[in-house]
């Protein structure tokens, strides 16, 4: 049994767990704090618990959502078999429009890290009128990642090509070793790795590790070559932006900042741009916990 109710209560106290259904399929949501809202999107083989620094510190002042993306955690995992769009981040923004709407939320400020930042850039893209200010957190665009990618960026993120092979290969090959795999994936896109709460760390592996979880995994990052490219594509086609002030924060130590200009990429997608370089590597929120908690907090009064 995966302990995420008793570590959510140890790390982020005050939240209260609950399921919000959207058409049926549950999304796990913790909401705590009171103040304006910001729904927090997390990352990568992760789970909401990479919120444990930032949430508690937003919430003094805000009302802080956070939630399981689809596929993750505890939320639904659909199969792309009777859903083929279930994980183009599109799909995976309205659902997470759906569950603010729920908690009667339909404007409120948006922070995503890593894969979460992807459903962040999507959802302001096509919510616009949803989304006060945008947060992101160490990525650059589907698009622009593919058009940039090089034989030294690949070493760096070798599963946006392996993770997209046709089903079941890099499942299977997965399966035999999953815990060893997504350990790869946390701890080898920073140069520290003693930033993990040890239990926190364990979750997030075995959450990651289920066979349902491999699947969706995969089926996300397919997702990202096969639809999300053709989205962002259309979007810079008919010059759409995102035109809400947008907080890009990026990892100085990190992949992204090696192989991409971030502020170049950011100001073609986005016309209120800010700028925050952190100390740190990919995993900013509990790599740079403090330096993030103050960005965003001078970011989110703006």
């Amino acid at each position: 049994m995966i302990p995420f109710e008793a570590l959510d209560a140890e790390f982020l106290p005050g939240f209260e767990r609950m399921f919000v259904e959207v058409d049926g399929n549950p999304v796990r949501t913790l909401v705590g704090g009171e103040g304006p809202p910001v729904l927090l999107l997390h990352g990568d083989p992760q789970t909401h618990l990479c919120w444990h620094h930032v949430a508690p510190h937003l919430a003094k002042t805000r009302t802080v959502v956070i939630t399981d993306l689809r596929g993750r955690g505890e939320s639904h995992k659909p199969e792309v078999l009777t859903n083929p769009e279930a994980y183009s981040k599109r799909a995976m923004a309205a659902e997470q429009c759906e569950v603010m709407e729920y908690l009667s939320f339909s404007r409120f400020d948006l922070v995503g890290h890593d894969r979460g930042a992807r459903v962040a850039q999507r959802l302001a893209l096509d919510y616009p009128q949803a989304v006060s200010r945008l947060a992101i957190l160490d990525i650059v665009p589907t698009l622009d990642l593919y058009e940039g990618y090089t034989a030294a960026f690949a070493q760096d993120y070798f599963y946006f090509n392996f993770l997209t092979q046709p089903a079941p290969l890099p499942e299977r090959l997965i399966e035999g070793d999953p815990h060893r795999f997504m350990r790869q994936i946390l701890l080898g896109l920073s140069d520290e790795t003693d930033f993990y709460e040890p239990r926190i760390l364990d979750v997030y592996l075995a959450a990651a590790s289920t066979p349902e979880a491999i699947r969706a995994t995969c089926d996300c990052f397919r997702a990202g070559y096969y639809t999300d490219l053709e989205h962002d594509r259309s979007d810079r086609e008919t010059g759409r932006t995102i035109d809400c002030p947008t907080l890009i924060a990026w990892g100085e130590k990190g992949p992204a900042n090696r192989h991409f200009d971030m502020q170049a990429v950011w100001r073609r997608w986005c016309t209120k741009p800010y700028f925050a370089p952190m100390p740190s590597g990919h995993f900013i929120p509990e790599e740079a916990a403090d330096e993030i908690c103050g960005a965003l907090s001078d970011f989110l009064t703006l």
